[in-house]
């Protein structure tokens, strides 16, 4: 199963690269950031865009984000290779700016593709990016840390909003509430779960 996943992923990657989305910014990009983690993972987080770290090695979060993030699952007993991580835009925007609306739109697809073969039973969106095409017209500082149960396609997902980690590194309030937002994380499966079998 987890080799067809990974096949399928493959080819999601190619098709970004063969339908040219972006062409800006796949020509100042040194990779295409797909995702990392577990292919069978319950909870993908999803990010808004690679930056410079992630666009030299190919990884999502692995800069100081990504360390603080790793921090968090750590606090949250989880690792990160049980989850599975990505963006929404696959290529890093020019010095780290924020991803533009139609750069986003241009990738949502690719996204949903993404999520169609992992089936998360959670997606963690980290910051108001990726957070507004799940839930539009929502502030992520209204709703942070609430999970949200939403009609994906043919399935229902609950999707939890959190501030992005980046946000969190220069402010300490946030970081404080991030990680408290991140450690409901393993109640919120919990629930998932009991529901299931309810089911």
């Amino acid at each position: 199963m987890v080799k067809n996943k990974e096949a399928l992923l493959e080819q999601i990657k190619a098709d970004i690269v063969k339908n040219n989305i972006c062409p800006d910014l796949a020509q100042e990009a040194t990779n295409l950031v797909m995702g990392d983690g577990n292919v069978d993972a319950e909870i993908v987080f999803i990010g808004e865009a690679p930056g410079k770290n992630e666009d030299v090695t190919g990884l999502p979060f692995v800069g100081a984000a990504g360390k603080f993030l790793n921090e968090m699952l750590a606090g949250a007993e989880m690792v990160r290779s049980d989850v599975y991580i990505t963006n929404i835009v696959k290529y890093r925007p020019p010095n780290n700016r924020d991803p533009l609306p139609d750069e986003k739109e241009a990738f949502w697809p690719y996204l949903v593709r993404q999520l169609d073969v992992i089936r998360p039973q959670i997606v963690v969106t980290l910051g108001r990016h990726s957070m507004e095409y799940f839930l539009p017209g929502k502030k992520i500082s209204m709703i942070h840390g609430q999970p949200k149960r939403i009609q994906f396609g043919d399935t229902k997902i609950t999707v939890v909003p959190l501030y992005h980690p980046a946000a969190a590194l220069y402010n300490g309030s946030m970081r404080a509430t991030l990680i408290e937002d991140f450690n409901k994380l393993s109640k919120i499966i919990d629930i998932q779960k009991q529901e299931k079998e309810n089911i």
